[in-house]
Parts: C-alpha cells; sequence; structure tokens
C-alpha cells in the first residue's frame, strides 16, 4: 500500500492535469482519475474511508484552487477538472453542453459549518479572449482538442450533461 508521504504532490497533480487536459476528480470514467493517479490504485469503497482520504482531500482542494483549472462537472455530472489548454475548445462547443456541466463550480464552508456549492457561468469564469481563441477554431478542431469528452470521430459527446 503506498504510504500517505508519497502521495502525488500538487505540482504533481498539476502537470497531471495539464498533461491529460480533462481529469475526473475522483469518478471512473472516459478521463483519467486524479484519484488513481495520486493514490496509485483505485481505493476500496469510498476514498474518504482510505488511510490517503485525508491528504487527497487537501490535494483536491489545492487543485481546486488553481487559476489554470476549470473545476466543472462536464464528465457524467461528477468534478471535473479542465486545463486552460483546452478552454478554447470547451468555449466553441459549449452549446452542445448543458450550462450546468460547464459552470465553474465552488465549494465553501459557512461560519456555522454547513457546506455550500455554487456554480458560476462560464461566461463569468473564463476571459473573454479565451472565447475569441474558441471562435477560432472549427467545431472538428474543438473536438479532437477534447479527445475522450467526445465519442472518436464524431461531435456527439461521449457524457452526460450534453443537450
Amino acid at each position: 500500500m503506498q504510504d500517505a508521504r508519497d502521495l502525488m504532490t500538487p505540482l504533481q497533480a498539476g502537470r497531471f492535469v495539464a498533461k491529460h487536459g480533462v481529469v475526473l476528480e475522483s469518478a471512473n470514467g472516459p478521463v483519467p482519475s486524479l484519484l488513481e493517479a495520486a493514490l496509485g490504485r483505485r481505493p476500496r469503497g469510498s476514498w474518504w474511508a482510505d488511510p490517503e482520504g485525508k491528504a487527497f482531500f487537501w490535494l483536491t482542494r489545492a487543485m481546486r484552487a488553481r487559476s489554470d483549472i476549470l473545476v466543472c462537472r462536464l464528465v457524467r455530472g461528477k468534478i471535473t477538472y479542465v486545463h486552460r489548454r483546452l478552454w478554447p475548445a470547451l468555449t466553441r462547443l459549449r452549446r452542445r453542453f448543458k450550462a450546468s456541466a460547464l459552470a465553474a463550480v465552488h465549494e465553501t464552508h459557512t461560519m456555522g459549518g454547513a457546506h455550500r456549492t455554487t456554480q458560476t457561468p462560464i461566461e463569468r469564469r473564463l476571459p473573454q479572449a479565451v472565447f475569441a481563441a474558441g471562435a477560432r477554431l472549427t467545431p472538428a478542431e474543438a473536438s479532437r482538442a477534447l479527445g475522450p469528452v467526445f465519442e472518436a470521430g464524431t461531435t456527439r459527446p461521449a457524457i452526460r450533461g450534453t443537450t
């Protein structure tokens, strides 16, 4: 079993997201999972119960705080990290997704200890320059850039949360 001291660092996790472009936080799906990459395995049951669960939680907070990663529910409604290099492709195809799939997810804890999730529409989260860059892409280029998020050879999303 991997020791918590060997858990992926935030720098390594950021490089992992940059390399793959679209990464699920902890779920299984058509794109890599940060959980599996960080732990080096898939935990049995809930990752919260795993010996490295607390360390993984703090790793996810570091990823969610990064300005070069969009945290949304793009893949199967699960928390998904999208690296900025793919933002233009995502904006080019944004009308093919439900707005909630692309909305930036922010989680906070209130003073009373309650857990609150808010969403910011992608149009307010990403800079206008990203939308301009996306407008210069063809739909086929954008689909290819997003890779496994789209079915091979089509522009149909291979994920839920699409229209």
